[in-house]
């Protein structure tokens, strides 16, 4: 079925929240890149794709302002990133991506959510082997250009797939390889609709639609938590 039908299916393994909710992700991942690296996008590269990625999701300009300014001010709280790991109903592996300025409070309500619907929180590394950590970039397309010479071009800058998706095209490399990548769609004039980073699982898990319903249910808790950023398991269905 192709490249884009493979993203795509890779794509079914990372849940995405409502608006506010995406709002909420990406204003907590400008406040962490701006503390770490400075509010002006000319020398913050990793906040300029921010800025893209918010403008994809529609997030109002004035609301980008505001989590500049938040990162910037002395009163704001220290936000972290934290990864949890753990196994929902029926084995599936569940990763947890949170950004929060409490990790007491975080961990808790990720373990809660865990036992409350029959899974358990494990240890470090007690999932992630079963994900690999990849960067993905979408960029419109141009109507000069061959895909599989760019594909070619961008190897060594750590692409590993480059395939078109209607108007648009699909670039993907590990997660280390983000800045370089970036770097080269720049430096050739590529117009950047978004960045992300997933956690595509290399081994999935088949449930009846029935055991799916049960592992949604702890899905589902993940979701409404607004320190929860990312959530990502291996199962099919």
């Amino acid at each position: 079925m192709g490249r884009a039908y493979e993203y795509r299916k890779a794509r079914m393994f990372k849940r995405w929240g409502n608006m506010s909710k995406t709002f909420t992700r990406i204003s907590k991942e400008i406040i962490i890149c701006v503390k770490a690296s400075g509010p002006d996008p000319a020398s913050n590269s990793r906040l300029r794709v921010l800025m893209q990625n918010a403008k994809a999701a529609n997030m109002p300009k004035d609301t980008v302002a505001g989590s500049i300014k938040k990162a910037v001010g002395k009163d704001q709280a220290d936000i972290r990133e934290f990864v949890y790991e753990g196994y929902a109903p029926h084995g599936i592996a569940v990763l947890v991506e949170t950004a929060s300025d409490n990790h007491t409070r975080t961990v808790a309500n990720v373990r809660s959510y865990f036992n409350r619907t029959g899974g358990n929180l494990g240890t470090s590394g007690s999932v992630s082997f079963l994900f690999e950590h990849k960067c993905i970039f979408k960029v419109k397309g141009k109507p000069e250009i061959d895909i599989e010479d760019l594909e070619l071009s961008m190897i060594d800058a750590g692409a590993q797939e480059v395939f078109a998706e209607d108007e648009n095209i699909i670039i993907s490399g590990d997660f280390e390889d983000f800045g370089t990548i970036q770097k080269y769609l720049e430096d050739n004039s590529f117009e950047l609709i978004s960045a992300e980073f997933a956690r595509i699982a290399t081994q999935t898990k088949e449930l009846t639609p029935e055991q799916a319903a049960e592992v949604e249910k702890t899905l589902a808790r993940f979701e409404d938590d607004d320190d929860v950023t990312n959530v990502f398991h291996n199962m099919v269905y």
